[in-house]
């Protein structure tokens, strides 16, 4: 079938996106659905920075690629071997694909599938194939996914049914900043009620994270950015104390309110500077957790002393450590009790058309979570 999809040519186009126009919204050839494969009916993708480090070239991956890769849709036909969906069913897209066979997933950690990581990286589906042509030529899937588009061909391996009552464009927020966020609150550090939080970094999977620790009872939850916009915005989300990582004294003053430091910093920013202050900020004895996706290029110095003699934590939380068909419903269930507001997310809405206008408002630090609406 013929679609419109937002494919990337080459990585590394400078900004303004509005003027070099990086992303080409253009006439593809979709295939049908092979086996273990649905076709849906994209209602609905965010802008995130994954996204956007394609562009730029700090997360190379093959091109010419489709990208967007959390969305939300209908099943428009299920192809052979896929039993448990059927057309009129609404999914939320997840980024990294499961088989339920190596050994991480078997060991209940789906989200370090190592076909799917492989698949990932080489632009394929989880079988290997592409099903997205343009002008005879083969585009790469992103992340299994490739949302910024009409319609996408993807694994059942990359779909979670979800209940059609709530709203596709509130639902794709679900696939990557609340999955990636609240996952690494609840399931990569499992805080508990009376733990002290901070929150580096106010983006969509920042500020998801900022409402898990909140729907988890934490006590204390600082949050910290270098817009003064996010900072009121995660006030009234539930932070009790923010801070400007501008400031040159940030790290000494959060340490001074928080008694010495917070049991578990999260970095969310995806930067080296990020993590340094995070780690300054944790308490003897706490945990700094990351999920920001720097280059892969971005180190940082780290005083082993005090892992030992601090009895200090450092832990990585890829899309949460979640378990997305178990996760993701949960999720949405809280969000329909009012306990994870994550519409208060969204920055506005987009056509796709407009893709790359989105895409400067989010490397200025101008928006949370944009969504397309289809």
């Amino acid at each position: 079938m013929k679609i419109k999809a937002a494919v990337l040519d080459r990585m590394g186009v400078k900004p303004p996106y509005a003027e070099t126009k990086p992303l080409a919204i253009r006439e593809a050839e979709l295939d049908p659905p092979g086996p273990g494969e649905v076709l849906v009916k994209i209602g609905a993708a965010g802008l995130c920075h994954s996204d956007l480090s394609v562009i730029n070239g700090d997360r190379p991956r093959p091109t010419p690629m489709a990208l967007g890769h959390e969305a939300a849709g209908v099943v428009e036909e299920v192809g052979p071997d896929v039993p448990d969906l059927v057309r009129g069913d609404h999914v939320v897209m997840v980024f990294m694909p499961s088989c339920g066979h190596c050994v991480p997933c078997a060991e209940g950690r789906p989200a370090l599938c190592e076909p799917g990581a492989a698949a990932n990286g080489a632009g394929t589906l989880l079988s290997g194939a592409r099903r997205l042509h343009c002008d005879g030529a083969e585009v790469h899937h992103h992340l299994g996914v490739s949302a910024f588009a009409e319609y996408a061909v993807v694994s059942r391996c990359s779909v979670v049914k979800i209940d059609p009552e709530l709203p596709l464009v509130e639902a794709a927020l679900f696939g990557c900043a609340v999955l990636t966020g609240v996952g690494a609150v609840v399931n990569t550090a499992k805080v508990q009620a009376g733990h002290s939080v901070a929150v580096i970094g106010l983006g969509g999977v920042g500020l998801a994270s900022l409402l898990g620790a909140v729907a988890s009872g934490a006590r204390r939850i600082v949050a910290v950015d270098l817009a003064d916009e996010k900072l009121g915005l995660a006030r009234q989300l539930g932070a009790t104390d923010t801070f400007n990582a501008r400031d040159a004294e940030a790290a000494e003053q959060i340490r001074s309110a928080t008694g010495g430091g917070v049991d578990f910093a999260f970095e969310l920013a995806g930067a080296a500077r990020a993590m340094e202050l995070a780690y300054k900020i944790t308490r003897r004895g706490g945990a700094t957790v990351t999920a920001g996706l720097p280059p892969p290029t971005a180190t940082m110095p780290l005083p082993l002393v005090n892992l030992v003699a601090e009895e200090r934590t450092v832990k990585g939380s890829y899309i949460g450590t979640c378990v997305p068909a178990r996760d993701i419903p949960r999720y949405i269930e809280l969000y329909q009790r009012g306990r994870l507001p994550v519409d208060r997310l969204m920055s506005g809405r987009l056509t796709l058309g407009q893709i790359n206008e989105g895409f400067d408002r989010l490397h200025e630090g101008r928006a949370v979570r944009q969504v397309i609406a289809f």
